[in-house]
């Protein structure tokens, strides 16, 4: 019965298309079996309030950030690394699930891998879980988001040797030794790209009295935002609301006001990589010293950040190629080869199931 069971399943697998998805906070990365990376879209989901439908999932809705009626909310529906509205985020991958599978000819509900930080709890994995379920996935696993980015990475997670990556995401920064396709020790620190948007705006209200909105400030982020200083001044005129006279104002910004505004979180990434470092067996310790720190997320192409954990932690910082996609290049590497990586992923009360 056993053997028959298997060879069903067996059957079954081969007529249904495996998903991969890096269900990150700003950003949702979309891996399917035998194709590749087939979406890249900011997690950002437009509702109209009065109907509760979807008004717009992505880039769409992006574009409506600060921008729509009373009517119509835009809304970010995984805050930290983990699903805060349920619902919502059901609905959004309801749609990108269906959106992916129109691309594909199979009938059979699809088996999906969800990439997800560390340490998070049984409440959080059971959302994470149960939304993915009940968006069409005939069969859900979870795994730990800083394994795949070291698998993204090429490291040899499998080996008796210490490997560490530092993932600089959207929501969380997720700090991992990893040793024989285990997390040795990690920390999971809610400071990430989200957060220096929040610094930025902050440092705006606080020292230029104008208030801006989210989408302004990742803006600024992204044209000024370094660790390091630059020989020439870069500058940033930015829009917004004056906090005395309501009316509209632009100020001019320079990067070094955003490395002054970012400072206090890049420190917190820092320390936190200390923590983790001082925690690690010396023996593994060891291995890490020969082999360096993968520095790996979208954090990691912020100018001076490697410079800077490589000097204050004493240990040679690399940075993986196109860091942004790291985490769905691990998750597409254990798409295509699930049966080797079984290992890897969370159970939840029993239900796994390969």
């Amino acid at each position: 019965m056993k053997r028959l069971r298997k060879r069903f399943n067996t059957f079954i697998d081969k007529l249904s298309t495996d998903i991969g998805i890096d269900l990150g906070t700003a950003n949702i990365l979309v891996y399917v079996k035998g194709k590749g990376i087939v979406l890249n879209e900011p997690t950002i989901v437009a509702i109209n309030k009065k109907t509760g439908q979807l008004v717009a999932v992505g880039n769409d809705a992006k574009t409506m950030l600060g921008r729509t009626p009373a009517h119509i909310e835009v809304i970010r529906p995984l805050e930290n690394g983990v699903i805060s509205d349920f619902e919502v985020t059901e609905e959004m991958l309801s749609y990108l699930i269906t959106k992916v599978r129109n691309g594909t000819r199979s009938i059979i509900a699809p088996r999906v891998l969800v990439g997800v930080p560390s340490g998070i709890t049984s409440v959080e994995m059971r959302a994470a879980r149960d939304a993915t379920r009940n968006a069409g996935a005939r069969d859900v696993y979870l795994i730990e988001e800083p394994i795949v980015a070291a698998i993204g990475a090429k490291l040899p997670i499998h080996k008796a040797q210490g490997s560490m990556i530092i993932d600089i995401g959207g929501g969380t920064t997720d700090i991992a030794v990893i040793s024989l396709n285990g997390i040795v020790t990690a920390k999971n620190l809610r400071v990430a790209g989200d957060q220096l948007n929040q610094d930025i705006a902050t440092y705006i209200r606080d020292q230029f009295k104008v208030l801006v909105g989210d989408r302004t400030a990742e803006d600024v982020k992204m044209a000024l935002a370094s660790v390091e200083e630059h020989s020439e001044s870069k500058e940033y005129v930015v829009r917004g609301r004056d906090v005395v006279t309501g009316l509209p104002r632009e100020v001019t910004i320079t990067d070094s006001d955003i490395r002054e505004a970012i400072l206090g979180s890049i420190n917190a990434i820092v320390e936190a990589s200390r923590d983790v470092i001082e925690s690690t067996p010396p023996e593994v310790l060891a291995d890490v010293m020969q082999r360096g720190i993968t520095l790996a997320g979208g954090g990691a192409l912020i100018p001076g950040v490697a410079m800077l954990l490589e000097k204050v932690l004493q240990l040679p910082v690399i940075v993986v190629p196109d860091p942004l996609r790291s985490v769905v290049r691990g998750i597409g590497l254990v798409l295509e080869n699930m049966e080797n990586y079984e290992e890897l992923f969370i159970e939840n009360e029993g239900e796994f199931s390969s």
